[in-house]
């Protein structure tokens, strides 16, 4: 009977209307991955860097603020890597570079910062195969370690268990840091792998060398804890203003197996993958979780409804973002009595009513570019149709900029001027444009809709349109905002 009571509660919950306006603050992310992904293999360089723009420009307009961008999707590289060899999914075969060869996270760095977007660069931490007989390159590690590695399900897998393992992995994390302006260090679902019936994962050797008589469920879970919290603990020191994320299976526990759990009943991130993803948060070795909530809103085993709630109650202090799959979202109606003919609206207006829930990132990015279900077109018209700032890390730094001076109109160019970068995390690294009929800089920085533009540059073309008030402000690497600048009339 409290089943029915608590599924008729959230029904209800459901259908009322929730009116949520744009946000100035969201995260608004988008992943694109490049693990199976074959068109980057068939086109040219140029034909790549073609296709790349046009995927961004599309996905800015619908109102992305932020790509996660899959560099390393198997122990390999869509970068120029000092410690791995260059991924088969870019070049078409493993450990050759393209040709003419090109850094495509060099290349979506640039591209994204030019149109005011961060980038999160997205690695897979122990998967080195992806499908049974794949052939590594002769450069690989595993030729050199082969001890490091098991195979489990006919693929070829990092053993968590060795510490030697989590160096190297680090290490893969501290070249790119230190060589590239990245926003972000993104990490998925995929830790101990995806269990198969009937297998085991096969770390005896590693077990009975490190396990010390530890129940081996635990001991698996602190190597991954091992794992997240030294890397957390070398962005820290190297580039504490670069956010650490996390995108785990959107179930941590269910609550028959756990008190704290979620009223689901579906695989668990603690017992099957070895993920105590809310020990991270709890001890800030994150800065933001993005749990992929991929269900329909009232999935049986695993409804949207009940987990969106309990995320947005066990954010621990960090950041909230839910991972959306565009295609089923955009697929399945909403629930009676509303006639809108998919879920999105429903779904990104929980995530903005929860008080712990500061955005949303969209899978695939490469659907919402090609539209499915109209996506790209609501969230360019309704939901994301204002620029939104990404929030800010108040743990990281909460000094704010100083006010920008020397703003000026000439030949229709908005400039001004900014201190130099000193290589920490007060630098001002990017600007926000403002445009308001009226010159009150307090109104015009409250509203969304005023924002023109979010640059790096220190100058805008504007529109063609005369008239209206121009504002600037600073943001720094977390995103805080400084008060804005004096006013400029567009005569």
């Amino acid at each position: 009977m409290k089943k029915l009571i608590l599924s008729l509660a959230l029904i209800l919950a459901a259908c009322t209307a929730v009116s949520t306006e744009n946000p100035k603050r969201e995260f608004r992310g988008a992943w694109m991955h490049t693990v199976h992904q074959g068109q980057y293999a068939r086109q040219s360089t140029e034909q790549n860097m073609k296709y790349l723009r046009n995927q961004l420009d599309s996905l800015q307009a619908a109102g992305v603020n932020a790509i996660v961008w899959q560099v390393r999707p198997s122990a390999d590289a869509l970068y120029k890597s000092n410690f791995e060899p260059w991924s088969r999914f870019l070049s078409g075969k493993a450990g050759v570079a393209p040709t003419p060869e090109w850094d495509p996270l060099q290349f979506m760095i640039d591209e994204c910062h030019k149109r005011g977007m961060e980038l999160h660069a997205w690695l897979n931490p122990y998967r080195v195969t992806t499908s049974p007989g794949e052939v590594l390159p002769k450069n690989h590690i595993y030729y050199k370690h082969p001890e490091r590695f098991v195979v489990y399900d006919k693929k070829v897998y990092f053993d968590p268990g060795l510490p030697e393992n989590r160096e190297f992995i680090e290490n893969v994390v501290e070249d790119i840091i230190t060589r590239y302006d990245v926003d972000g260090i993104h990490m998925d679902d995929y830790f101990y792998p995806y269990p198969v019936a009937g297998k085991d994962f096969p770390d005896d050797k590693s077990y009975a060398k490190y396990g010390k008589g530890m129940d081996r469920g635990d001991w698996r879970r602190q190597n991954v804890d091992l794992l997240i919290e030294g890397l957390h603990n070398l962005i820290a020191e190297k580039k504490p203003w670069v956010r650490f994320g996390v995108s785990p299976f959107g179930i941590w526990r269910n609550k028959k197996t756990d008190p704290r759990g979620s009223d689901t009943n579906g695989l668990q991130n603690y017992d099957a993958l070895y993920a105590d993803v809310l020990l991270w948060t709890k001890n800030g070795w994150v800065d933001y979780m993005l749990p992929q909530l991929y269900w329909e809103l009232e999935h049986k085993a695993a409804s949207y409804l009940v987990l969106v709630d309990w995320w947005n109650k066990n954010a621990n202090g960090r950041h909230m973002y839910i991972g959306q799959d565009v295609n089923k979202t955009m697929k399945l109606p909403d629930l009676k009595p509303s006639t809108e003919r998919s879920q999105l609206r429903h779904k990104v207006e929980l995530t903005r009513k929860g008080e712990n829930i500061q955005g949303n990132c969209w899978w695939p990015g490469y659907s919402i570019t090609r539209n499915v279900g109209g996506v790209a077109d609501s969230l360019a018209n309704d939901l994301q149709s204002t620029i939104a700032l990404p929030p800010t890390y108040p743990w990281i730094s909460e000094e704010v900029p100083a006010k920008i001076k020397g703003v000026k109109i000439k030949n229709g160019v908005l400039s001004w001027t900014a201190p130099e970068n000193q290589g920490n995390v007060t630098d001002v690294n990017r600007f926000v444009i403002y445009r308001s009929a009226e010159n009150n800089p307090a109104v015009a920085v409250n509203d969304p809709a005023n924002i023109v533009a979010i640059t790096h540059d220190k100058e805008f073309r504007l529109p063609s349109q005369k008239g209206g008030y121009y504002f600037v402000t600073a943001l720094n690497r977390v995103n805080n905002e400084s008060e804005p600048s004096m006013a400029v009339k567009n005569k």
